[in-house]
């Protein structure tokens, strides 16, 4: 019995042991060219110019020599929830109550300015058509600054949290994303992370090898507005309800133990 009960949980062991080629990121891959440490990798071909589409939002800001005419152009108390937006951001998505979001035609409502057709363009181009509208108010130079109000991902699967996030930069990695939503558990399948993203009149869907240190010069290591990021579960949650390996092999040898135990004691009986 004792050779049955160690057989056997050498063969749950060995079939349950994950290789750490599966959880370890950017390794040198068979079959890709080698990247070595300090070896410069230059970033891929992709769209530096984001283009802006409907239901993003769009963070605009004005200064000039007159701050009270400014003013008159923004949303009331808009600017001091910007300044305060550090402490906002753990209630939510500062830009949701501070940014100007472009309605289904394309277009965003300035005060003042009424509507301004700006998806399509690119944030300079959007900040240029905005400018332009403003300028017949002011004597004097006006400055429009408008950005995307951060850079929104929804995380979904195996991350230690899931949801919709904004990363407060212009340009963010795929690891920035995989950080702010938690490094994803032991049972993800890194090689497997499925990115949706948004085309102009479509969507595609693409699988990225986090494993694969050539996706340093993937046009895929930055991600974009509205990206969606899925991972899937390895095959080792078939093993109960446990949320990790050691969860799992606890799981099986305590209830090998209180096998064995039964079977003691009715063998003992006999």
């Amino acid at each position: 019995m004792r050779v049955i009960f160690l057989f056997s949980l050498i063969v749950l062991f060995a079939s349950s042991c994950i290789s750490n080629k599966r959880i370890t990121y950017l390794q040198n891959l068979p079959g890709n060219e080698p990247i070595e440490l300090d070896e410069f990798i230059p970033f891929a071909e992709y769209e530096k110019n984001y283009i802006l589409q409907p239901f993003d939002v769009v963070d605009i800001d004005f200064a000039s020599a007159d701050d009270e005419l400014t003013k008159v152009f923004e949303f009331q108390g808009s600017r001091n929830m910007r300044m305060g937006g550090a402490g906002m951001m753990g209630a939510g998505d500062l830009f949701f109550f501070t940014g100007y979001a472009i309605d289904a035609d394309g277009y965003v409502q300035v005060p003042r300015l009424g509507k301004i057709k700006i998806a399509g363009l690119n944030e300079e181009q959007a900040r240029l058509e905005v400018e332009e509208a403003i300028k017949a108010y002011f004597k004097d130079d006006v400055y429009v600054r408008l950005r995307i109000g951060g850079i929104r991902f929804t995380a979904l699967g195996e991350f230690s949290r899931s949801g919709t996030m904004t990363l407060l930069k212009h340009r963010a990695t795929i690891f920035d994303a995989v950080a702010m939503a938690g490094e994803s558990d032991i049972l993800a399948k890194k090689n497997k992370l499925f990115l949706v993203r948004q085309y102009d009149g479509g969507t595609k869907i693409h699988q990225i090898n986090l494993n694969d240190r050539a996706l340093l010069a993937s046009p895929f290591y930055f991600i974009q507005n509205n990206d969606i990021l899925y991972l899937e579960p390895m095959n080792i949650r078939q093993f109960g309800r446990a949320d990790n390996l050691s969860s799992s092999l606890s799981l099986i040898l305590s209830i090998s133990s209180s096998l064995l135990l039964l079977v003691a004691l009715f063998t003992r009986n006999i």
